[in-house]
């Protein structure tokens, strides 16, 4: 399918012109192999400005990839992890976090796809009952599979909830450049300083052409993750390229350009359907993200020339993306269409 203009999702995006310069940079002459090279050297520096000079980094191919390098350093293959019904680990990822690291999955149901310590404590019922999985792992998604983001306040309680419990917090951080760039902090300090155990940090999401990073606050958590990574096949030999783009994406704040960017549009978008009577927001708009629901009709006639994803068939319910080259004119023009559907 040829995509003119498409609202489906930020990864039907390009890449960034920095970012490709800089995949063009890393290419002149050659470059030792897995990550013994001084482009990954420097893009670990560039992460630990943000992170913490204490995190390990691993970059990886997709975001996939470092859920599941995330869940296996975090727990066993008897144990569980605790996440939304919507969390992309139980929704999206084609059951690979309880195929390839044996534990499963306990999901919540959630509303604005977000956990509450509530919701971790009805699964702490049965611990030590050796019939029974054993929760190791709160994952939670920022910003969530719905497009709403923890406030710092409640990262840092569900923090404390879980190591009270003697659980650790997994944060899938795919959008977590939008969740920043929403909340107006840094990187670091929405995530590993709220006391987040272990991040998924994604960067194809928001301009990269691909490459996600899994960042352990906690070293001791994490040293077997090197054997982790190569183990569930995320090791690239040509490291060089990943971590290129990392550096380009962290110099001069290339991330958060992108992501206040792709914010700004969510929001445009936003207040311009918002004004059509038959269109209804469904989900506060606090990154990137908007979902709304529509008459069916209005929803076949956009399905026509649009491409985007219908969230919930039942409630007409759609999610419409925006991205880091999202433009006023696209924007505006879709909001025209959308009225224009509704008539």
């Amino acid at each position: 399918m040829k995509l003119d203009t498409t609202f489906g999702s930020d990864n039907h995006s390009g890449v960034h012109p920095k970012v490709l310069e800089a995949i063009a940079e890393a290419n002149a002459g050659p470059a030792v192999a897995y990550g013994l090279d001084p482009f990954t050297e420097a893009a670990i520096a560039r992460f630990r400005e943000h992170f913490g000079g204490n995190a390990d980094v691993y970059m990886a191919f997709n975001g996939t990839g470092a859920n599941v390098i995330s869940i296996a350093t975090l727990a066993r293959p008897h144990q569980a992890v605790i996440c939304s019904k919507h969390a992309h680990i139980n929704a999206d990822e084609c059951g690979a976090p309880e195929s390839v690291t044996g534990c499963k999955l306990l999901a919540v149901h959630t509303t604005d796809g977000k956990l509450t310590c509530d919701d971790v404590a009805r699964h702490l019922r049965g611990r030590l009952d050796q019939h029974r999985v054993q929760p190791a792992v709160v994952s939670i998604t920022q910003a969530s599979e719905l497009g709403t983001v923890y406030d710092p306040g409640e990262v840092k309680a569900l923090a404390a909830f879980c190591h009270k419990n003697h659980l650790y917090l997994h944060m899938d951080g795919a959008r977590l450049c939008n969740a920043a760039a929403s909340l107006g902090q840094g990187l670091g300090e929405i995530s590993g300083g709220l006391g987040v155990d272990i991040l998924s940090f994604g960067g194809t999401k928001n301009g990269l052409l691909l490459g996600e990073a899994v960042v352990c606050f906690r070293p001791e958590l994490s040293r077997d993750t090197i054997f982790i990574r190569k183990q569930k096949m995320q090791l690239a030999s040509k490291m060089r390229f990943l971590a290129a783009q990392f550096s380009a994406f962290f110099a001069g704040d290339l991330w958060l350009e992108n992501a206040r960017h792709a914010n700004r549009m969510a929001r445009r978008l936003a207040e311009k359907v918002g004004t059509i009577p038959q269109v209804k927001i469904i989900q506060p708009v606090q990154a990137n993200a908007v979902f709304a629901s529509l008459p069916r009709p209005a929803l076949d006639k956009l399905l026509e020339k649009y491409f985007f994803y219908t969230w919930d068939e039942d409630r007409n319910e759609v999610r419409w993306m925006c991205s880091w080259n999202t433009t006023e004119k696209q924007v505006d023009d879709f909001a025209s269409a959308i009225a224009a559907s509704c008539r």
